[in-house]
């Protein structure tokens, strides 16, 4: 069973026992989230497809930690022209742990 959902305008696979690493979501850790905006869920059986979103689906989740990404470096540079900058980036992420998919 699982379901695909959309957390900030991205989408993901929420398997239960699943961790997902999400963009920052501005909640304390171990904070408990639920996420209505469910866009397919697969049961035992059968498939469900929203028009945008299944009705009544729900997924749980635990916030595990915050973290940033790895270094990621900008340079831009343009020959004869004595220009050059660099420039780096961090991303902050979020780890969900999925405890619960469901359909009422």
């Amino acid at each position: 069973m699982y379901a695909m959902v959309e957390i900030l305008g991205k989408q993901y696979k929420a398997e239960k026992g699943g961790l997902l690493k999400v963009d920052k979501i501005e909640a304390e850790e171990g904070k408990d989230l639920d996420f209505d905006t469910v866009l397919l869920f697969r049961g035992d059986d059968s498939i469900k497809v929203g028009a945008p979103y299944v009705e009544g689906a729900k997924v749980t989740a635990v916030l595990e930690k915050h973290a940033k990404g790895d270094k990621v470096i900008v340079y831009k540079y343009k020959r004869r022209k004595d220009y050059q900058r660099k420039q780096g980036h961090r991303q902050n992420y979020s780890f969900i742990r999925i405890k619960e998919v469901s359909l009422a």
